[in-house]
């Protein structure tokens, strides 16, 4: 079943307009438009690998080896170089592959190239708990994870199948794992889990995966002291962050959370954000409220840069701000590039700060279930058919 499947919607061309942050009070604001800086790039798909089976990410070693990583939802990682394809890792035999539910992420460490350390996001056979594990590779450049090192890390428990987030990363700024969960699932977060400070669901965290025993609370973490807040907590309010992203230039941190029945939504927040932020939901479903709870009293109330209505899709794709060089319009513009898993639409949002401007690049007629990046900042899309394909000009 593809992930966050809803009915597919017709292709109707439309602007996504954007907003700056609202006052703390949190009235709506009326969407303004920024300006986009000259002419759109025209961008194009080129497939560079197939036959994967429920592909959901591929990534980077960044050991500068040119290798890219290719996630299966069955649990599988395959890496392909100069047109080779070979098994990398399989951890079928821990997850459930269901509904939403499978191996959902992987991030290599930054200092991969010498302590082989490879993390993993699953949802664990038997519950459906979310698990982030950790396996070393014995040689890091030529090798493949050993399987009798894995050692699990975290564990969050999942109430429903669906909604489990599940991406992964290593912020260029601070150093620290990020871990990204989902509400929980069900529709409409029934038990308010993403306002709830006592458990991960729905929530951004940070970690230190360099501390003893394998994980640790990074000291200026915004709730490390906070009775009754859990520790690894750096934001609130996600509903199921499917695919995010640190810009690898700025650190600047871009979520796409998907959304209930309306509305697709962007977040963002600057690297030199302090945490704390909450993205609001259940209260509100993108720039618009969605239950009667107001404005929440966790953290700091933070709308989306940008959203989309069900007319554009029906479940957002975060992406990647373009840092590479095959789109030269693109290049050093801060562009983040997302898209949309039904209608297959491929946006970048163009702006600076809050003041962006959602603008349709592509009708790719994908499945897109994510974007990735390699090691020189090249971004390609995953197709849910099993094929992986390079954005450049056209």
């Amino acid at each position: 079943m593809l992930p966050h499947s809803r009915r597919a919607v017709p292709f109707v061309l439309a602007l996504t307009a954007l907003v700056a942050l609202p006052a703390m009070n949190l009235p709506l604001p009326t969407d303004a438009l920024a300006p986009v800086p000259g002419p759109v790039p025209l961008i194009k798909l080129e497939q560079v690998a197939s036959g994967f089976t429920a592909p959901l990410l591929v990534t980077h070693a960044g050991d500068a080896s040119g290798r890219v990583f290719v996630v299966q939802q069955s649990g599988q990682v395959y890496q392909v170089h100069n047109n080779l394809r070979s098994l990398y890792l399989d951890v079928s035999n821990k997850i459930v592959f269901a509904c939403e539910q499978g191996l959902l992420g992987i991030a290599f460490h930054p200092d991969f190239a010498n302590n082989g350390w490879l993390f993993v996001s699953y949802t664990r056979s038997g519950d459906g708990a979310s698990v982030l594990a950790r396996y070393t590779v014995p040689n890091p450049a030529t090798g493949v994870p050993d399987p009798t090192t894995a050692q699990v890390l975290l564990v969050q428990s999942q109430p429903f199948c669906n909604h489990n987030g599940g991406g992964i990363a290593f912020s260029p700024v601070d150093g620290y794992l990020y871990w990204a969960i989902g509400d929980g699932g069900s529709g409409g977060d029934p038990f308010n889990n993403a306002q709830n400070p006592t458990n991960l669901l729905g929530k951004m965290l940070r970690l230190d995966v360099n501390a003893p025993g394998g994980i640790g609370i990074p000291p200026t973490n915004p709730y490390a002291h906070v009775p009754g807040y859990r520790p690894e907590i750096w934001a609130f309010g996600l509903r199921n962050p499917w695919r995010w992203s640190f810009d690898r230039i700025t650190g600047d941190l871009w979520i796409g959370d998907v959304g209930q029945n309306a509305y697709e939504e962007v977040d963002y927040q600057p690297a030199a954000w302090a945490g704390g932020a909450n993205y609001l939901w259940r209260c509100y479903e993108g720039l618009h409220s969605y239950t009667s709870c107001g404005t929440p009293a966790l953290g700091v109330p933070t709308l989306p840069v940008v959203e989309y209505d069900h007319t554009n899709g029906c479940s957002i794709i975060g992406g990647y701000v373009y840092r590479g060089l095959a789109i030269p319009q693109l290049t050093g513009a801060g562009v983040f590039l997302y898209g949309d898993l039904c209608s297959g639409r491929i946006w970048g949002a163009f702006g600076a700060g809050p003041a962006r401007v959602g603008v349709q690049l592509l009708s790719s007629g994908l499945s897109i279930t994510s974007f990735g990046e390699d090691d020189a900042g090249e971004v390609y899309v995953v197709n849910y058919g099993g094929t992986v394909a390079k954005v450049v000009a056209a």
